[in-house]
């Protein structure tokens, strides 16, 4: 009598439980655990659902609010928790790799991924994990998030093809380009002299100020740039006020899918430490990054394509991980001028700078 041995499949649990723009930075990481293993399935909230869509390497997305994560947390629900786990239990992960910011902690997912019999499970951890990390990582100093998840996903054993470069992807074909987008007269042709230029923000104090982005996108349309104004439908009355008859305002008009295909098709990207800084950078193109230093630059700057860094790095609110600016008038972005996001563009876009430009003195 011959016995019949079921191996497991090789299935993993990739966790990321944050917004849109932090998906989007694991997503080389992810990549390395689908190069490793038969599947990869990738646990985020409902702010990041619309980025796992995007990413290469995933073959299922969960969601989860997780009552430890984001901005407005749900309370803790014991229904909600025990659905989780037995969606877990279901799948039989064989590993779960836990990724986080630097100032998170892990534990409360690795407690859950062990309730739900995960037989190994990793994650970089500050805190003393006891017995549920069978892998816990220290993070290295000096590291872009891009990195430190990458460095993760190699202490899980998993490593990027060497085909694969490690810089920030999407899932191709995008979306055609929304038709707000596209100049008058070329139906189904995007902008070809666009820049993208993204007021807002997930966390206030890195955004630069209304009246700011205003000033800059009637710059940038005094240069000769078609401005496109971005942002979701909670900022429309943002990007109407920034886009003012001087640009088109696509505020609450595309998807994070089609807001790719925008940003596949501009120049540049004019925008804060948010997600579609990260986005952009998906994509390739270049981005003129107004960084607000609440979070350590060097940790969170967009990932792999030519930027430049606009913005006071050493003001007072340097590391301070406010939410709202610490400090009356927002100096560390207010002191960024539209002159010199002008001669960032033009630099970016291998242009002259225009004779309309004032001086300006930038960071690379």
């Amino acid at each position: 009598m011959t016995t019949t041995v079921h191996t497991p499949p090789d299935r993993v649990l990739a966790v990321r439980l944050d917004s849109d723009g932090d998906v989007l930075l694991t997503g080389p990481a992810v990549r390395a655990l689908a190069a490793t293993h038969e599947q990869v399935d990738l646990l985020v909230s409902g702010a990041g659902a619309q980025a796992a869509a995007l990413l290469p390497g995933v073959t299922e997305t969960l969601r989860f609010e997780a009552p430890w994560s984001g901005t407005a947390p749900p309370p803790v629900s014991a229904e909600a928790v025990l659905d989780l786990v037995a969606r877990l239990v279901a799948r039989r992960y064989r590993l779960a790799v836990i990724f986080t910011s630097f100032h998170q902690s892990p534990l409360p997912m690795a407690l859950l991924a062990r309730l739900a019999g995960v037989r190994r499970v990793v994650a970089t951890s500050e805190d003393y994990p006891g017995s549920l990390l069978d892998v816990r990582h220290r993070r290295g100093p000096g590291l872009h998030e891009v990195e430190a998840a990458l460095d993760l996903a190699a202490r899980a054993g998993a490593a990027l093809p060497p085909d694969d470069d490690g810089l920030l992807a999407v899932r191709r074909p995008l979306p055609p380009v929304p038709a707000a987008a596209r100049p008058p007269g070329q139906d189904g042709m995007p902008a070809r002299n666009a820049v993208v230029l993204h007021p807002g923000a997930s966390v206030p104090a890195r955004a630069p100020l209304p009246e700011q982005a205003r000033a800059i996108a009637r710059q940038l349309s005094d240069d000769g740039w078609d401005v496109l104004v971005t942002g979701s439908a909670a900022e429309r009355g943002l990007t109407a006020y920034v886009a003012d008859g001087h640009a088109t305002d696509l505020g609450g008009r595309t998807s994070l899918a089609e807001l790719a295909a925008v940003l596949d098709t501009a120049v540049c990207a004019v925008v804060g430490n948010t997600g579609p800084a990260h986005l952009a950078a998906a994509v390739g193109t270049p981005v003129a990054s107004l960084f607000a230093p609440v979070v350590p630059v060097e940790r969170w700057l967009p990932y792999g394509v030519p930027r430049l860094v606009l913005g006071d790095q050493g003001a007072d609110c340097r590391a301070t991980r406010a939410r709202t600016c610490p400090v009356p008038g927002h100096p560390c972005l207010s002191s960024v001028t539209p002159g010199q996001v002008s001669q960032a563009v033009a630099r970016l876009a291998r242009r002259p700078a225009p004779a309309t430009a004032g001086a300006g003195r930038w960071r690379s």
